[in-house]
């Protein structure tokens, strides 16, 4: 079964999807299996997008008229297109670059395999990047007790596992000794500095800054 993704960026009737609503028929995507979204690919929320892809079962194939309506950087597309693969679901993409990706064919299940070894790549980098700030916040005598300083490394190790892994808050900041009251104070839970956080991270000789405990960390 063939399930079509189509996006316009703009809501206000100066973009059309038609184009890509006629190539995606062409392509033999039924009518009433294309989901669509009027949003920038970048910031805005794709509710048809997240309703096509919870839509997708084994066996079926993703169509997109262009690689850029899937992904809204190549981070994102990446994690995408290998979650497709691990869900044995194929994908197509119709014309411009990434045309080549099409699992029906030998070359594209060997082209759709890239966003396999980019993907584990990645997920090799994050956890290289989480050992070495643990190592290095280790170094700096975290080896247990509440510490009363954060420091780049340690702030830079928790910013990588919240914003990369499923981990919680609360497990994230056990790793480190700490409250997770006063991790909260430096990130947002999506890994993104807080004020405080941005202070610490700005500090080119890496100092430390004192950490204000939280009432419920002390």
């Amino acid at each position: 079964m063939l399930l079509g993704y189509m996006r316009v960026s703009k809501a206000d009737g100066s973009q059309t999807l038609d184009p890509q609503r006629d190539a995606l028929l062409a392509a033999g995507v039924q009518g009433d299996r294309v989901y669509e979204d009027l949003a920038s690919g970048r910031h805005d929320a794709r509710p048809g997008l997240l309703a096509c892809l919870k839509a997708l079962q084994p066996g079926n194939t993703l169509v997109v008229w262009k690689l850029d309506r899937l992904g809204r950087d190549l981070k994102h597309l990446v994690t995408t297109v290998d979650d497709l693969r691990t869900r044995g679901v194929g994908f197509k993409v119709l014309i411009g670059a990434g045309a080549q990706i099409d699992t029906t064919t030998a070359n594209g299940r060997l082209f759709f395999g890239v966003f396999a070894a980019f993907a584990e790549f990645e997920r090799e980098l994050i956890a290289e990047r989480t050992r070495a700030g643990l190592a290095a916040a280790r170094a700096r005598g975290r080896k247990g007790g509440r510490p009363r300083k954060m420091d780049r490394a340690t702030l830079k190790a928790a910013q990588a596992l919240l914003a990369n892994t499923d981990e919680t808050a609360q497990a994230i900041a056990k790793r480190f000794g700490i409250g997770t009251g006063t991790l909260y104070t430096y990130l947002n839970g999506d890994g993104t500095l807080k004020e405080a956080g941005a202070k610490v991270m700005g500090g080119a000789d890496g100092t430390a800054a004192v950490i204000p405990q939280p009432e419920r960390d002390r």
